[in-house]
């Protein structure tokens, strides 16, 4: 992963995030993926989401995340694939390890002004930090092997900090 991968994600993510594109991330960007996320739930468009519409939902993420993984197109996924499509969490959601907060408290610290937006160019700040601290050796190339470093250090961190 070079500096410039990360930079490209970053303007990637901030995009897809900034759903009003005012250039800042804040609660009403929030408020919009929700009400979007709903809204293509809700099949029948009844306002409420059915059980039928909930696994709907789950099977049509699932079979994009398989799309996503089977990166060499032929319908089965290799044990590589199988991890890309468990993700760097090994299959394990966020939304279990801090109660439900998700990504947020990266988005707390990304808001450096603390005018409780996000903008651009703090978001690109906090990927950047955050790529330079994994980057040990400081070449500008982060590594599986310092990936993982960082990985290990973080969840130690974190079990530090709940333990």
């Amino acid at each position: 992963l070079t500096r410039a991968e990360v930079t490209a994600a970053a303007d990637k993510r901030f995009a897809k995030m900034d759903a009003n594109n005012d250039g800042q991330l804040s609660k009403a960007d929030r408020a919009a993926r929700k009400a979007a996320r709903f809204a293509k739930m809700d099949a029948n468009g009844d306002g409420e989401v059915s059980q039928q519409e909930m696994e709907q939902a789950r099977a049509e993420r699932k079979a994009a995340r398989f799309a996503r993984a089977d990166a060499d197109g032929n319908g089965t996924l290799s044990q590589e694939e199988m991890q890309s499509m468990r993700g760097k969490r090994g299959g394990k959601g966020m939304r279990g390890k801090r109660g439900g907060k998700g990504g947020r408290g990266m988005m707390r610290r990304a808001d450096t002004n603390g005018d409780q937006m996000i903008s651009k160019a703090e978001f690109t700040a906090a990927a950047m930090a955050r790529f330079d601290k994994a980057d040990a050796n400081g070449d500008g190339v982060v590594t599986k092997a310092e990936r993982k470093a960082a990985r290990d250090a973080r969840k130690a961190n974190r079990n530090k900090r709940g333990g």
